[in-house]
């Protein structure tokens, strides 16, 4: 599936979600001395992104539905780069967090057109496959973009806004390979469609499926946010090192997610390969402040990542699984807008822990959360998806 070109650029397309936040996390501090922002407001430019993606996703996903994949893809990457790199002529934090919104949203049409054109062009085993290439490519450019933001931000921090640039010539590259997928119903969704969206989005297993994912979110944002400081604390981590621990995290869910995580789910079963995904990432979670050795915490984060890799693609395929083809694009966006929904929050729920019970107290409560998914996930037992889904068809 690699050599497919389409696939190809959709997965770099998708992965843009990734540089929103990823590019501006490592120039924040410059951002702060040299524009004077306050420093307990600023951090919202790095989360900001989250909140408009997890609300435009959905309708952004119904108009894709409507209209094309394809023709919301393409404008969504223009004004991703355009709302992106405005972002270096900024010298506010207010018009900062407004073309920080703006770019959410249009991140939000780039990942429910993107995903929608994977969760189409392939089926079965195929689709699982793809969608398991999509997540590891989601945590590798997670790791690779604030890498980059922070290189090209050394010498000034507007430098690492540029790097948006980059949806210019992907949206070329879409309108160009993706022309022959454009989605043609042949029903007047109007007629059709308002039943079906509202029984597969109101179905308590869908229900369900999008709680389970944004539970997910929290706790994996927990360790995007607080083993940095943690690790800073207990063995004197710098950046560099930090980064080879999330990026050994990243490693351990792009491996299992492209090779392992579909046939865990069809030895095991979806919802049984799910629960050991989240009892991997709750485990790694509560012995994290039990390590002091680099060695068992790299062990620990490799762990976390497969947890991980396994959870997010078998959400995301039962999700496609449910959806009738019509309405993919509007149930992924679904899911996509509570995943981004669960990182925002993720700070917000568990500030005031770290207030209380400090970094091992967040960590215990990312743990506990992971948890509660899986449970949330697996019982009670899934309310007859199987005939569910065949009558959407």
């Amino acid at each position: 599936m690699f050599r497919d070109p389409k696939l190809l650029v959709l997965l770099i397309a998708g992965s843009l979600t990734t540089m929103a936040g990823g590019v501006v996390a490592p120039v924040l501090p410059d951002m702060v001395q040299q524009l004077r922002l306050d420093p307990t407001l600023a951090g919202n430019l790095v989360s900001m992104h989250c909140l408009t993606i997890a609300l435009f996703s959905p309708p952004l996903g119904m108009l894709a539905d409507r209209i094309g994949r394809l023709r919301v893809l393409v404008p969504s990457l223009i004004l991703y780069a355009l709302f992106g790199v405005s972002g270096a002529l900024m010298h506010s934090l207010e018009p900062l967090l407004i073309s920080r919104g703006l770019l959410g949203a249009a991140s939000g049409g780039i990942a429910a057109a993107s995903l929608g054109l994977l969760g189409s062009s392939y089926e079965g085993e195929a689709r699982e496959q793809a969608l398991g290439y999509a997540t590891s490519t989601l945590t590798i450019t997670g790791i690779a973009f604030p890498l980059l933001g922070g290189w090209v931000g050394a010498t000034h921090w507007q430098f690492a806004f540029c790097l948006y640039g980059l949806g210019l010539p992907l949206a070329v590259m879409a309108a160009l390979t993706l022309r022959e997928k454009q989605p043609k119903p042949t029903k007047p969704i109007r007629q059709h469609d308002p039943l079906k969206l509202s029984q597969v989005l109101g179905h308590p297993y869908t229900l369900r499926l999008l709680v389970t994912l944004a539970l997910a979110s929290v706790s994996m944002y927990a360790v995007v946010i607080y083993a940095p400081q943690y690790l800073k604390e207990t063995i004197g981590a710098g950046a560099a090192l930090n980064g080879v621990v999330l990026a050994t995290r990243a490693v351990g869910a792009a491996i299992i997610s492209a090779f392992g995580a579909k046939w865990l789910a069809k030895t095991l079963g979806t919802a049984a390969a799910t629960a050991v995904g989240f009892g991997l990432m709750a485990l790694s979670l509560s012995t994290i402040p039990l390590l002091n050795q680099i060695s068992w915490i790299l062990f620990t984060a490799v762990l976390f990542g497969v947890g991980f890799g396994i959870v997010l693609p078998s959400l995301y395929g039962t999700l496609a699984n449910l959806a009738p083809s019509a309405l993919k694009s509007t149930v992924m966006a679904a899911g996509i807008g509570a995943g981004f929904l669960g990182q925002f929050l993720s700070p917000i729920l568990l500030g005031p822990v770290l207030g209380y019970g400090g970094l091992e107290g967040v960590f215990y409560a990312a743990a506990l959360i992971a948890l509660v998914g899986g449970l949330f996930f697996v019982y009670p037992k899934s309310f007859g998806c199987g005939s569910y889904s065949k009558t959407l068809e």
